[in-house]
């Protein structure tokens, strides 16, 4: 029987938020400047390596389709999935970038209109540009860098029943090291990384959920106070979800999320240029398909412009890879039970296919609303940041206040089940792992992501914690690159087994019952060397 008791790896963490969160609160021009030193220097001689590394990883995401190692489970040969497909995709959706892709709809791609990468702005050549660097963005890279990370944690979790921590997963190359200090940071490198990446994120959500009350409601002013009585609000209500468990918190939100989500989308559908917005669809998608290798090696060498390269695709980039262990542990505690092909194709093409759709409706109509108004809807989003695109956007649709008012929803469950997910990995990751962390932890983890907003927020440091992101991604893309090469070399000991399961097909019946006892043979083997299956904790929360 193993206690439940907090590890090192939380100590550490919390240890290091505490200093940077003080570090924030009264230095923040000397963290801004401290951080924006190395974030330039990372990004001026290091923008080669993210777009390297973050095109091995959709590289790595295929291969894991194509390959005989496709149809491993993760888990046991007759586990079944833990959830259906479409409580999956809702999980997917609401720890990956649920946030962001209501946040940016409308702002990216008419920020882009305006400021393309290399054709004139506000042109038809702009737009078709803006949209197809817009899903760039959000397409398949992001998905496959989570698709890494997960499918290894939920390889070696469900698999080989190993504890499901990142250094677990790195284990196949370093051996015992893992159980020390060398995977006590690597662990905590994936809570820092994961601790000023959800932050960040409920940073932005704050902003956005107080610029849409003060766009809907008359009185509410969109300033400090109203942004951290939200970041109270939402803290207390998210703490309520997670007091639930991911099997009902979690996933009714997440429910909710895609409903709301989906009937908006359909909602400015309906409303909009229908047929303009199908033909951007499929404009989009050719245009991403056909210049994919040309965007994804484009470091403008010869041209010098690194501008908007270092603006959105390095910072994307970047972005993912710091979101991936907390995205990654996510999806890996909620797939059980699938296939490695199934799982794959899961985590990157349906997700690229929503992106896509969401973007031409909510881009182009935004760009049309522009257009029509003259250019005010670009100014607003100049003057009053990025955060009003969305609300300065519903305001001149109809049934403007309810529609608003349904936007607030959305991004406010978008917000809290992102913040009870992140709490729940935080909690995984400094318990060694455990599967079912007690309510103790995920509320400790709560409050330091809510007094680290808060404090940020009040410091004017929102942009110096976003380059703390952003360099901590940098070592932490090591990480994830060992990650793929531990998969593999673990996947390559059952390459026995799949090559017999290959030769029942292939061959006569009088030769299938010799191949079977030798297939037996060999499972039995590789189910001996597993290490024996973890004892749940007496008294622990069932989620």
């Amino acid at each position: 029987m193993k206690n439940k008791k907090v590890t090192t790896v939380f100590w550490v963490a919390v240890a290091i938020s505490a200093v940077f969160i003080a570090w924030g609160a009264f230095l923040p021009e000397n963290v801004e400047a401290v951080l924006g030193f190395i974030d330039g220097f990372l990004a001026s001689n290091f923008g080669w390596f993210y777009l390297l590394v973050m095109t091995g990883f959709v590289i790595f995401a295929i291969f894991m389709i194509i390959s005989p190692f496709g149809r491993i489970k993760l888990g046991k040969p007759d586990d079944k999935p833990e959830y259906s497909v479409f409580t999956w995709l809702s999980f997917l959706f609401t720890a990956g970038m649920g946030v962001g892709l209501v946040f940016f709809g409308v702002a990216e791609p008419l920020t882009h209109y305006y400021a393309p990468p290399s054709t004139d702005p506000g042109t038809t050549a702009a737009s078709e540009e803006s949209m197809q660097y817009t899903l760039f963005h959000w397409g398949v890279h992001p998905w496959s860098t989570y698709a890494v990370v997960a499918l290894t944690l939920a390889y070696f979790k469900f698999r080989h029943r190993s504890p499901a921590l990142i250094s677990s997963a790195l284990s196949p190359l370093f051996g015992d090291r893992m159980r020390g200090g060398w995977g006590h940071g690597v662990d905590v490198l994936a809570v820092f990384a994961t601790v000023f990446g959800i932050t960040t994120s409920l940073g932005l959500g704050a902003l956005q959920i107080t610029a849409g009350l003060s766009f809907s409601f008359e009185g509410i002013e969109n300033n400090f106070f109203t942004q951290m009585l939200v970041i109270v609000i939402i803290t207390l209500l998210f703490i309520l979800s997670a007091a639930t468990g991911i099997n009902r918190g979690i996933r009714y939100l997440s429910w909710t999320n895609m409903v709301i989500a989906f009937s908006l989308m359909v909602f400015v559908f309906i409303l909009g240029s229908t047929v303009q917005m199908l033909e951007s669809f499929m404009t989009t998608m050719g245009n991403y398909i056909q210049n994919l290798p040309s965007m994804t090696f484009n470091m403008n060498a010869f041209t010098g412009e690194r501008d908007f390269l270092n603006d959105w695709t390095l910072f994307y980039w970047a972005w993912w890879i710091g979101w991936s262990p907390f995205v990654g542990t996510f999806i890996a505690r909620v797939s059980k039970g699938r296939t490695i092909r199934e799982f794959v194709l899961g985590v990157t093409a349906v997700p690229l296919v929503f992106t896509a759709i969401w973007f031409a409706i909510m881009g182009v109509a935004g760009i049309e609303m522009d257009n029509a108004s003259a250019g005010a809807l670009y100014e607003l989003i100049s003057e009053a940041g990025e955060e009003v695109a969305l609300f300065g956007f519903l305001e001149n649709l109809p049934l403007a206040p309810i529609v608003m008012g349904l936007a607030v929803i959305l991004i406010s469950s978008f917000f809290i089940t992102s913040a009870d997910s992140g709490t729940f990995v935080l909690a995984m990751l400094t318990t060694g792992g455990r599967l079912n962390p007690s309510m103790n932890i995920k509320l400790i983890w709560g409050a330091i992501l809510a007094g680290t907003a808060m404090v940020l927020l009040w410091s004017g440091g929102l942009e110096a914690l976003e380059m703390a992101m952003l360099i901590a991604a940098f070592p932490f893309a090591f990480v994830v690159i060992l990650m793929g090469i531990s998969l593999v070399k673990a996947l390559s000991s059952e390459y026995d087994i799949l090559r017999l399961e290959n030769k029942q097909k292939e061959f006569e019946p009088d030769y299938q019952e010799e191949s079977k006892r030798e297939l037996e043979e060999k499972r039995e083997e590789f189910e001996q060397s597993l290490p024996e299956e973890e004892v749940e904790i007496e008294g622990e929360e069932k989620q």
